[in-house]
């Protein structure tokens, strides 16, 4: 492709390494000014330390702990659906992915009862069949941090509405979950964390304040939404109370992202934007050029020099 497209070798290059060797010459390497990475939060303090030490520059995009605020006065049968897909698609794995529910109380239990009932229709299987919603965990090891969030939701109080198994082998494989809710105080030390597996962490709120001050309490800030018809609720998650992260949505759920649109998120999950009409900006190294085609001399701050 590139040679059809008259560019030269060694413009874009994949290099596949084993453990950390590789990523730390590239980090360490004075020749790359910037350095861009998706990973976690652990991740990206280790460039951002390597990186910052010799004044180089990073786009980091870490971990994502992302809310959807669901009021009374939305459209509860649209976030149903937002709230579904963006906690059991693709396994809870995805930076975007749905981590957390914070439901008015009206609508509290009824809500949850609908959404547990569309767990239990989830067809988990082979991801190449077309009837599979939910494949598997990418490795043994991501089950195990299923299991040790699961041992420590019990320990801080939670209380496991559906799921909270791992399904027997399938394709000889121990990878495959159930999806999982859970009913969990907000302050819960296991919800300030990103488990990145299908678990969704459920609680309910009396004020829009409330909620705000709820969606706001981790230290992850990637993507996020609220669902509601009230013009001031809506308003009010887009202004500078409302939602601290890079991505806030309104009836839009927290899965995915605009294309067109800049991609990143603050706090912990990181800095900078990827996508987005200026993100270009980011990969280029600035310069200011001052050209004059007179023979007169023109001297800063309108210092004049007589010889």
């Amino acid at each position: 492709m590139f040679k059809a497209n008259g560019i030269p070798e060694g413009v874009s290059c994949v290099v596949v390494g084993r453990g950390s060797t590789v990523g730390e010459r590239l980090i360490a390497d004075r020749r790359l000014l910037l350095i861009s990475a998706t990973g976690s939060t652990r991740m990206g303090r280790r460039i951002g330390e390597v990186v910052g030490a010799r004044l180089g520059r990073t786009i980091l995009e870490l971990g994502g702990n992302n809310a959807l605020i669901i009021s009374d006065r939305a459209d509860l049968t649209g976030a149903l659906a937002s709230a579904f897909f963006g906690a059991v698609g693709t396994a809870g794995q995805r930076c975007t992915s749905t981590r957390r529910l914070i439901i008015q109380e009206s609508v509290y239990r009824g809500f949850l009862e609908k959404l547990a009932a569309n767990y239990e229709k989830v067809r988990i299987g082979d991801p190449l069949d077309p009837r599979t919603l939910m494949g598997p965990l990418i490795d043994e090891a991501a089950v195990a941090d299923y299991e040790k969030a699961l041992q420590a939701i019990r320990q801080q109080g939670g209380r496991i509405l559906y799921g909270g198994k791992v399904l027997e082998p399938l394709f000889g494989r121990r990878t495959f979950v159930l999806p999982t809710i859970v009913e969990i105080g907000s302050d819960a030390e296991i919800v300030q964390t990103e488990t990145f597996a299908p678990i969704l962490y459920v609680m309910k709120y009396r004020t829009f304040e409330e909620a705000l001050a709820i969606h706001n309490s981790v230290p992850q800030g990637l993507s996020s939404g609220v669902f509601t018809d009230s013009m001031a609720e809506a308003e009010g998650f887009l202004s500078f109370r409302g939602s601290d992260c890079g991505i806030a949505n309104v009836n839009v759920g927290t899965s995915g992202a605009e294309i067109g649109g800049a991609f990143g998120g603050e706090k912990e999950t990181g800095g900078g934007r990827e996508s987005g009409s200026d993100s270009w900006k980011a990969y280029m190294r600035r310069q200011t050029n001052t050209i004059n085609w007179g023979g007169e001399i023109h001297l800063a701050q309108g210092v004049e020099f007589h010889s």
